[in-house]
């Protein structure tokens, strides 16, 4: 039952994303859709958190590192019920609370302002040394874009998070495969990624970042594991759920036209 939840939920965010980014005339598609369903599960299975009291003093804490896909943790919160299902559609507007990248001091939610690719990871480090310090029972979830992990202060974080042995943070990274200016492989080779963490002191789990069950069971044995940070390395596809954004790098920050539009959303299950 959880199971159907989470996907019909996933598909409801989806469609959000969709709508927001066509009303702003602008955003980041690919990168949202493709972290939808790790937000989903992180949202509506793991995170203790809630809507009624989001500065709940042992809430779990979240910070989206690659900003640009404000979108997806937008659609999220609303789905959630932390900000109006009618706020999306603000988004990028003057005066809006929902600017391109998240805001902490102006939606609820948002535990970190990021968009400069790595700094959000640095500051989940200083959260969960923080949590440490203070004995507080909350956890510190943070994601990642596969692009951001060639900014060198990822690695500076994941080495502190390691030599500390922050078993209370897990890291999600949207391993998509592209970036702005194409795959990675040909920007910048960032695999292998996994390797990589686990040489800086990590717990390190493989998934399909697209199979809700997988990252159930991976979110749950982060939780679990103690003396190491976890990293949750999530194989998926940009712009997932809609056709003619799958894995193509044009959609990375490019919103969608009246047509464009009308066909994404039918394609992810709902009406024009």
């Amino acid at each position: 039952m959880e199971y159907i939840k989470l996907c019909q939920t996933a598909g409801r965010i989806r469609r959000s994303i969709i709508r927001e980014i066509h009303a702003a005339g602008s955003g980041h598609p690919g990168g949202s859709l493709s972290a939808t369903d790790m937000m989903t599960v992180l949202f509506f299975h793991t995170l203790n958190i809630d809507p009624t009291n989001p500065s709940k003093p042992d809430r779990d804490k979240f910070v989206l590192s690659k900003g640009h896909a404000a979108p997806v943790l937008y659609a999220t919160l609303a789905h959630k019920g932390f900000i109006p299902m009618e706020e999306l559609s603000t988004l990028r507007k003057i005066n809006s609370k929902l600017q391109g990248h998240p805001d902490m001091h102006k939606v609820p939610g948002v535990e970190m302002s990021t968009g400069s690719l790595g700094q959000g990871f640095s500051s989940s480090i200083g959260m969960a040394l923080a949590g440490k310090l203070d004995k507080n029972p909350g956890r510190i979830y943070v994601m990642l874009g596969d692009g951001e992990l060639q900014e060198g202060i990822v690695w500076e974080a994941a080495m502190a998070a390691g030599h500390y042995k922050l078993d209370n943070l897990t890291a999600l990274v949207d391993w998509n495969g592209l970036q702005i200016d194409g795959w990675n492989d040909d920007v910048m080779m960032v695999k292998p990624i996994g390797e990589k963490f686990a040489a800086f002191g990590w717990n390190v789990l493989n998934i399909d970042g697209h199979d809700i069950d997988a990252i159930v069971e991976a979110l749950d044995t982060a939780k679990k594991f103690k003396g190491k940070p976890t990293v949750i390395v999530a194989k998926t596809h940009k712009g997932k759920g809609v056709s003619f954004m799958e894995d193509n790098a044009d959609w990375h920050g490019k919103a969608p036209g009246e047509e464009e539009t009308e066909k994404a959303l039918v394609e992810l299950g709902g009406d024009k």
